[in-house]
């Protein structure tokens, strides 16, 4: 019958620590059968199947070096790539955000939208204190350019207009600083006239 020999191998580098860290293992039939431990440079065998075929490679030197080799050249291309994209996927952008309301009785929708990257926090806050009950947050959703946008509607049928004023919509990006836009009636975008 037909059978299936798969090899998969990679590395991790984390730029912070300059911590690295490689995988190399080989399949059979869908199942795990051999795997390249480097730091011990040694072939293991996952199954008794394998136990022949590991003992010849690690008797042979050259294929460990080449093991090695793979090991280095993943790493330097994975630096390479890290530092090609850095100034993309290191960046910052700050949303611009708006107030919507499609009629008067409707909640009032903080829309965040052009923000990168997409780990960000959108609430509504009765002075300093944020609000849970009254408030429907959207989910985080990818804007096609890239960015990232979302929203949260703050119902405030039982608030009186003239309280408005201590509430506000806070945006901010994972430890970075907030974005406070103040409630007021004129800077909602609306649907109807009045």
């Amino acid at each position: 019958g037909v059978h299936i020999f798969q090899w998969m191998y990679g590395c991790e580098w984390d730029d912070e620590i300059d911590e690295r860290n490689w995988f190399c293992q080989w399949g059979y039939d869908g199942e795990d059968f051999i795997s390249f431990k480097l730091k011990e440079e040694i072939y293991v065998a996952a199954k008794r199947e394998a136990e022949i075929i590991t003992h010849r490679w690690n008797q042979n030197r050259a294929l460990i070096e080449q093991q090695k080799y793979y090991y280095q050249i993943c790493i330097k291309w994975l630096q390479k790539f890290v530092d090609y994209g850095r100034s993309s996927l290191m960046r910052t952008e700050l949303p611009s955000v708006s107030l919507l309301q499609k009629e008067p009785s409707s909640p009032v929708t903080c829309m965040a939208t052009g923000f990168y990257p997409g780990g960000a926090t959108l609430s509504w806050r009765r002075g300093e204190e944020e609000l849970h009950e009254e408030v429907e947050p959207g989910e985080i959703l990818p804007n096609p350019d890239g960015t990232f946008q979302m929203s949260a509607a703050l119902d405030l049928s039982s608030v009186p207009p003239e309280d408005w004023s201590s509430y506000k919509c806070v945006f901010q990006l994972s430890g970075g600083q907030e974005v406070p836009t103040s409630l007021d009636r004129k800077r909602i975008t609306t649907n109807w006239e009045g």
